[in-house]
């Protein structure tokens, strides 16, 4: 039996989804044939050749000219330039030819279209350098990545604007999957003739197909913008090769679809697993080779004989997380992912910058508490660790097959009683890695042990500050308050070790006041080295977590969903304090971009809202109350 996974479009370009790479590990361990490839990153490089960008022309010609946007007008009238660069650009984004640098940069070499305007708008000097505050004298190749970024994400504009309008970089018509009650939007999409986007993809899958001639194939959905791209694959599979069957599982699957009643679906799919797919999978593979029956199928969607939707959920043991096998990106192009620099801000930047070996250090949350997520599912709420000895095991394992020595750890929350084994041990093994990861910022993370992360080779941590209102942290029972974040993340910053703050606005009950408030202990975080990356994210309500759950403990009230045979996950609320929240993001969202540029840190954090339709408060927050608490450790 031999088992193909495949990573749909579109997730990340940088860098593998490790879904595909954990099951091709987990099956290789129990002797079972197991092959993978990436079709997010194929379908993209598909595009960014010549013949590639001659497709997207002929795409583009066919737009009348009132349909033809600014990027659109702009690819036309550069074209040659676009099929002559593209190649060498990509190369260089690839790191095979870093030399490239030095044309890219005199700003003569890439056609520069409507992504580049903003570079220049600051400045009516046109001799000034627009990027010298970023990169300086030097800096000379990241200072030619960003601009070559800028040259695809032109291009990317392009692609949707004249190709598919449901393509982005880093979703594929994600409006179609994501809280979906119904599967129709999809049904209709997938039965709308091809798009040039489309045939490429189908071109690929059956590539892909006929190089390993697989007995099942596993389609990885982490988001729902990988939906739509993932049926697109079964639908060719099973149109091109029919007798191979299909299982479905990820992260949005886990998510979105745990109460599926749609049996469409099954015309794309044969089998849909929840949670981690390791058991599930060996229960489809034991049933496809006579060994066990449909009904001992383990967390697992099937259509009956009455052409209805079925949950098997055979009581057996999980995996054990030390006994999932070690991660392998055997069979993924590893020397053709593109290394991005969209956003400049150091921090920022890891997300879509560099190859990461992906790696998970304990599976769920230790804390599992937080009101807004999902603590109620697998993922979060079943939570196993594995020694520190095995972890560093699986580190050199995979250095040994990738050649390559950056990891990001991708836990919930990484505990730090396993972090600083894992540190000890990297350290007295001499294993010498770079590593970043997610944790709460919790008491803990003191100073001593940052210094120790980061002598073991931790570069950058993420964690959730949310909303920085204590009442509203106990509110989400969060377990930190804002004094104890800030000494934990001026501890890390001390210790060499990048910060990024998860921010969240919109939380039940947040007020005008408390959002301002928010901001302003946020720019004192930032004005004092605390943190130097930061995203913020409007809250939602999901049906998995403690607020969708009970709803009257944070004081909202639920609008009803209406019927749902498809997904189902986000959930609206009526908020009786009847707060503007959307207007005010505008402003946060503002603020904080400037802020991880060091921009306007001194200002008066009501010059952020100037758009805002609402009035906006003076804050309450002493303006050194971070800098006080940090005297005062």
């Amino acid at each position: 039996m031999k088992v193909l996974s495949l990573i749909p479009p579109m997730t990340q370009l940088n860098t593998p989804y490790p879904s595909t790479a954990y099951l091709t590990g987990f099956l290789r361990s129990r002797a079972i044939d197991a092959v993978q490839e990436d079709l997010a990153l194929a379908l993209v490089l598909s595009f960014f050749t010549s013949q590639g960008i001659f497709e997207m022309r002929t795409q583009a010609l066919a737009l009348s000219e009132e349909d033809r946007s600014s990027s659109v007008n702009y690819f036309l009238d550069y074209f040659e330039l676009y099929q002559d660069t593209i190649g060498p650009v990509i190369a260089f984004l690839q790191g095979r030819d870093s030399t490239l640098s030095h044309r890219i940069n005199t700003r003569d070499f890439l056609p520069e279209g409507p992504r580049f305007f903003p570079l220049d708008a600051y400045d009516d000097d046109d001799s000034a350098d627009p990027l010298a505050w970023a990169f300086g004298a030097l800096g000379s190749h990241d200072r030619a990545r960003h601009l070559a970024t800028l040259y695809l994400n032109d291009l990317s504009d392009v692609l949707h604007d004249a190709v598919d309008d449901r393509f982005e970089f880093v979703r594929y018509a994600e409006s179609l999957a994501s809280s979906q009650p119904s599967f129709a939007p999809l049904a209709e999409a997938l039965s709308a003739k091809p798009t040039l986007m489309d045939l490429h993809l189908q071109d690929l899958t059956a590539q892909a197909v006929a190089r390993h001639q697989p007995d099942l194939i596993i389609l990885s959905v982490p988001f729902p913008g990988a939906m739509y791209a993932a049926l697109r694959i079964a639908q060719t599979i099973k149109s091109q090769f029919p007798q191979i069957k299909i299982g479905l599982g990820g992260g949005y699957v886990n998510t979105e679809l745990r109460e599926l009643t749609e049996p469409r679906l099954f015309d794309f799919v044969d089998f849909i697993s929840l949670d981690s797919g390791e058991k599930p999978l060996l229960s489809i593979l034991e049933h496809l080779d006579g060994k066990r029956s449909l009904e001992r199928l383990v967390r697992t969607f099937i259509r009956n004989n009455a052409g209805q939707v079925q949950y098997m959920n055979w009581q057996e043991p999980d995996i054990a997380f030390e006994d999932v096998g070690v991660a392998t990106w055997d069979g993924l192009p590893l020397d053709s992912y593109l290394s991005l620099l969209d956003m400049l801000n150091p921090m920022h930047r890891l997300w879509s910058d560099g190859r990461w070996n992906k790696l998970t250090v304990a599976h769920g949350c230790y804390w599992k508490k937080c009101s807004f997520c999902d603590v109620s599912l697998d993922y979060i709420s079943r939570y196993e660790t594995a020694s520190a000895s095995l972890l560093v095991d699986r580190i050199e394992q995979i250095v040994s097959e990738t050649g390559q020595t950056g990891f990001h750890f991708v836990d919930e929350a990484a505990p730090p009683k396993i972090l600083k084994a894992l540190a000890q041990e990297l350290i007295r093994r001499k294993v010498m890695i770079s590593w970043w990861g997610n944790v709460r910022f919790e008491k803990t993370f003191t100073p001593e042990l940052s210094q120790l992360l980061a002598k073991s080779g931790c570069i950058a941590m993420s964690g959730g500050l949310e909303v920085a209102s204590d009442r509203l942290l106990d509110l989400m029972k969060k377990g930190v308050s804002v004094e104890q974040v800030a000494r934990v993340t001026k501890g890390f910053s001390d210790a060499g070790i990048l910060v990024h703050a998860y921010l969240m606005y919109g939380f039940p009950t947040q007020t005008v006041q408390e959002t301002v408030d928010a901001l302003e202990y946020v720019r004192q975080l930032f004005e004092n080295g605390c943190i130097q990356s930061g995203f913020f994210h409007r809250f939602t309500c999901t049906v998995h977590s403690p607020v969708g759950q009970n709803p009257v403990e944070y004081g909202v009230t639920l609008i009803p969903l209406p019927p749902v045979s498809f997904a189902k996950n986000d959930i609206g609320f009526i908020d009786p304090t009847g707060v503007d929240h959307d207007s005010l993001g505008q402003g946060l969202k503002k603020a904080i971009y400037n802020f991880m540029h060091g921009i306007g840190l001194e200002q008066d954090t009501r010059v952020w809202f100037d758009d805002c339709d609402i009035p906006i408060p003076k804050s309450k927050v002493n303006r050194n109350k971070i800098a006080k608490i940090l005297q005062i450790q």
